[in-house]
């Protein structure tokens, strides 16, 4: 491998149009590229140093493959050089230079997305012909056993594979997937409420050990294929049976976004998007006053459904609008809601 060379590694963000929280747990997701991403240059070392240089960062860091996580904003590109070491790509460290246009702590999945474009990046380096789905499952590796973060691979999946102005129907328990265009009459719009959030701040973990309960409960790894009807008879205690009983409705939901795409139905992938929130703010119970707001004036203002979007307790909500009245209803959400902000459509 020739240290003297710099490879560049690329992934966009990404929204998840429907499907949240259940990339664990069995369930069909549906997520889309956005046209916003980040890029990564990179050049191997021939020691056991990353150094780490990003545009959102004033400083650079510098830490050797040894290290752990510490929380630091570098733990991320750390994690993937580490594993990029580990599967081969790199015989040594590297010299990283991050340039992003993802916010972070927006739910755009940019954690998801800096990994991905780094393990690409150290797979040209090796001239490698290293898989997109293998390069996905790897970087949930290093969210879920360096970083201590319990994702599901929805993330690493859609900004792998996925290009914008598409969505991928992604089965999350055997990782098959399907492409499906998005409406060409709509826009995907997504707004940014304020609020940013982090998935290792433990809410997120505590969710999903709440799902590993109703698991244990019901002797199954797929809640998301239970019958809602017998989630919400059972014995199950609360919250666990809300948790559950979200997983179990937000899969079928799903299923039914797909189809209303595949038809051309903008209402009925509308009215899918609108019952996602209502399960996330009372089921799942991973919404905040401002988001709930958010969503309900996009509604109000015109959209077809709207939605929070992510990992919850923040981030961004992704709505359906028109495209003739795109800029309007833009114009008058932002209005009502000063502190927040236009991130992109797809």
């Amino acid at each position: 491998m020739d240290t003297a060379q710099t490879f560049i590694g690329r992934a966009p963000g990404r929204v998840n149009l429907i499907g949240e929280h259940i990339d664990y747990n069995g369930g069909m997701v549906l997520p889309a590229a956005l046209s916003i991403g980040l890029e990564v240059s990179l050049a191997p070392r021939a020691d056991n140093t990353v150094t780490m240089r990003a545009d959102h960062y004033d400083e650079a860091a510098r830490r050797d493959l040894k290290e752990d996580a510490s929380g630091h904003w570098s733990d991320p590109a750390l994690g993937a050089a580490r594993q990029a070491r580990a599967m081969g790509l790199l015989a040594g460290g590297a010299d990283l230079t991050i340039r992003s246009a993802i916010p972070q702590g927006s739910g755009l999945s940019s954690s998801a997305a800096l990994i991905v474009a780094i393990l690409k990046a150290a797979r040209a380096a090796a001239g490698s012909d290293m898989t997109d789905t293998e390069i996905a499952v790897a970087a949930r590796a290093v969210e879920n056993g360096f970083m201590g973060v319990p994702c599901g691979i929805m993330d690493q999946m859609a900004v792998a594979l996925a290009a914008p102005g598409t969505a991928m129907a992604l089965n999350t328990r055997d990782l098959t997937h399907e492409i499906v265009d998005l409406p060409q009459t709509h826009a995907v719009v997504v707004v940014h409420s304020g609020l940013t959030r982090r998935l290792i701040d433990g809410r997120y973990a505590a969710l999903k050990g709440e799902c590993d309960t109703a698991k244990a409960h019901f002797g199954t790894d797929d809640l998301c294929l239970l019958d809602p009807a017998d989630i919400a008879r059972s014995d199950l205690a609360q919250p666990f049976r809300k948790r559950a009983l979200h997983c179990a409705t937000e899969h079928r939901r799903v299923l039914d976004a797909i189809a209303a795409l595949q038809a051309r139905d903008v209402a009925a992938l509308g009215q899918a998007m609108n019952d996602s929130h209502i399960s996330m703010r009372d089921d799942f119970e991973m919404s905040l006053p401002v988001i709930d707001a958010l969503v309900a004036d996009a509604a109000e203002l015109g959209a077809a459904g709207a939605r929070l979007t992510g990992g919850g307790f923040g981030g961004c909500i992704v709505a359906v609008v028109e495209k003739g009245r795109q800029d309007a209803w833009l114009a008058a959400l932002l209005d009502r809601h000063p502190g927040a902000h236009f991130i992109g459509a797809v």
